[in-house]
């Protein structure tokens, strides 16, 4: 059967994919297989569905999703389909943080897309529900929607409940943070211990406004989950209502063929920056928003998020940089009072469609503002910043760009003399032993998408140095991302990274480089001459993996600044 843009031409209306696989005299060993997973005679006349689990015990954020899964397969019987649940992987960044192992986790991004997609390709669904927690389930599940480009809904997965150490609330960057202190000498080992015990009390993903929370929000914004379904608790019942409504919603979208490219479009992705901007979202936004537009044929540059940054402010006091926990979002109404303001003062697009076959406008109609008296979410006479709080920089250290988070607390301008480091692990020991000092702009290079490989997110030594009490005295710049958790003054994804001759490469020791977050600028203050001097003698180095899953990202990714997509 030919297919133009993963529509088939000739096709049974609400069965075009299955009933290839199951339709006919010649698809009776299909049939035969099937009916040992519980296939009926009646299923056979059903729309498949497909329930993309990212299920597993290797992280707290996923452990849920198996019991998430059974309810979006419920809703999808309901509603007359045929739900087949299937996994694809899952990692853990907070526990591969800081190791070898951390080079994955972009790279499983690259994992779950292609897995979904191949399950889903092969075993003929009609439609999908894909249901992500940690950070890379997220995009990764997005980009293979946009890919098959069938009927489907993405659900995540929930946030966790704050970890309680009297009365304090903690996630997990209070510990990454709490070692900085212990090493610093503020806490004790005792005090350590204490927070690490209490920090994560159960299943959901990161409690701030981090990565998992980050990307959830940007892909209600997008239209690709149902109202609400980006500030929902792990455990709760309101979790297990949008799986089963996901169900659902999938079937009617089958019946009307309304796919995720007529849903993902370019001013759907500028509501999605819109909305990180306001919530003053994690960097890796830039990154993975990229990569699926990229999956959806749409052209998005990083250049975007300057563009809707100058009329975007940051709203929300949300953790890492702020106060609040997510599920303190949670309790005054999450983002839909917040995407309503936006919509109001014409800074999203309301014509957008989404997954409930309404625009976001329609869906958004009837939301009531905050109550009063909360500061969770700032109005706009009073903003945290009056502009967003991603920058994209340009400059003679990062020629295609380079990607800061500066809220306004960490100030906007920076000069200071580099302190270079060629690994993560050797910028975090001299961070704790006290080598770096006030004044000095950590330098961490050949840790990009191709050099790392796999762009490490660089927690662990911004958490050192907040832990240290140097949030205000050091920068941090780096070819690598950063953790939704990250804060402080702190520069990722710069381009071209080090590993392909990028400018990071030949910088030395005690150069002074500046970070102008208001001109929009990264140098390094040498001379011209200089400069072409070092580039001249600098040799790539060797790759780090010859063969397996990181040579072969590294042999096929493309850069930071294109959201470090394998299948350009």
């Amino acid at each position: 059967m030919r297919t133009t843009k993963n529509k088939p031409l000739v096709r049974n209306k609400l069965r075009p994919y299955s009933a290839m696989v199951v339709d006919g005299l010649e698809r009776a060993p299909s049939r035969a297989m099937l009916r040992a997973v519980g296939f009926t005679e009646q299923d056979f006349r059903k729309p498949q569905i497909g329930i993309a689990s990212t299920w597993g015990m290797v992280t707290p954020c996923n452990m849920h999703i198996d019991k998430l899964a059974q309810q979006a397969a419920a809703g999808a019987d309901s509603a007359r389909g045929k739900a087949v649940i299937f996994n694809t992987i899952t990692i853990s960044d907070g526990i591969s943080m800081g190791t070898e192992g951390m080079k994955y986790s972009l790279v499983s991004r690259e994992v779950i897309a292609d897995s979904i997609e191949t399950v889903a390709g092969c075993e003929g669904f009609d439609g999908l529900v894909a249901i992500g927690g940690c950070d890379k389930n997220m995009p990764g599940c997005l980009i293979a929607l946009a890919r098959l480009n069938r009927p489907a809904v993405f659900v995540y997965g929930g946030t966790i409940l704050p970890g309680r150490l009297g009365d304090r609330n903690l996630d997990i960057v209070s510990v990454f943070e709490a070692v900085g202190a212990q090493a610093g000498g503020t806490i004790s080992q005792k005090e350590l211990k204490a927070v690490e015990s209490c920090a994560i009390p159960g299943p959901g993903s990161c409690g701030g406004m981090f990565t998992a929370n980050t990307m959830a929000s940007a892909i209600e914004a997008l239209g690709m989950s149902l109202p609400g379904s980006s500030a929902q608790g792990a455990m709760s019942e309101d979790k297990a209502r949008d799986c089963f409504k996901a169900g659902r919603a999938v079937m009617a979208l089958i019946k009307k063929n309304f796919r995720p490219r007529d849903i993902m479009t370019k001013k759907a992705f500028q509501n999605a920056i819109a909305v990180v901007t306001a919530l003053g979202g994690s960097t890796n936004a830039v990154l993975h928003l990229l990569a699926m537009a990229h999956a959806a044929g749409v052209k998005l540059s990083i250049d975007e998020f300057t563009r809707i940054g100058k009329q975007v402010p940051v709203l929300a006091d949300l953790r890492p940089s702020g106060r609040y926990m997510m599920s303190e979002l949670i309790a005054i109404g999450g983002i839909q009072p917040l995407m309503k303001e936006l919509l109001d003062r014409g800074l999203l697009h309301g014509d957008c469609l989404t997954v409930t076959s309404r625009t976001l406008a329609q869906n958004l109609a009837r939301i009531k503002p905050y109550s009063q008296g909360q500061d969770i979410v700032r109005p706009f006479d009073n903003p945290i910043k009056k502009t967003g709080h991603l920058v994209v920089l340009y400059g003679n250290l990062a020629p295609e760009g380079a990607v800061a988070k500066i809220t306004g607390k960490e100030g906007v301008r920076f000069t200071g003399r580099a302190r270079v480091f060629a690994s993560e692990e050797e910028a975090l020991r001299r961070i704790l032993d006290g080598t770096v000092v006030k004044g000095d702009v950590i330098v961490i290079r050949y840790e990009g998408p191709r050099g790392g490989p796999g762009m490490r997110e660089m927690l662990a030594p911004t958490s050192a140095v907040m832990g240290k009490g140097l949030g205000k005295d050091v920068a941090l710049i780096t070819d690598g991302r950063f953790s939704g958790g990250s804060h402080g003054f702190v520069v990722g994804h710069i381009t071209p990274e080090a590993a392909q001759g990028g400018p990071l490469a030949i910088v030395k020791d005690d150069d002074r480089i500046t970070i102008d977050a208001e001109q929009r600028r990264l140098d390094l203050e040498i001379p011209r001459a200089e400069m072409e001097r070092r580039m001249q003698s600098w040799k790539p180095p060797r790759p780090r993996y010859a063969r397996g899953v990181l040579a072969k990202y590294a042999r096929q990714v493309s850069s930071a600044s294109l959201g470090a997509i394998t299948d350009a």
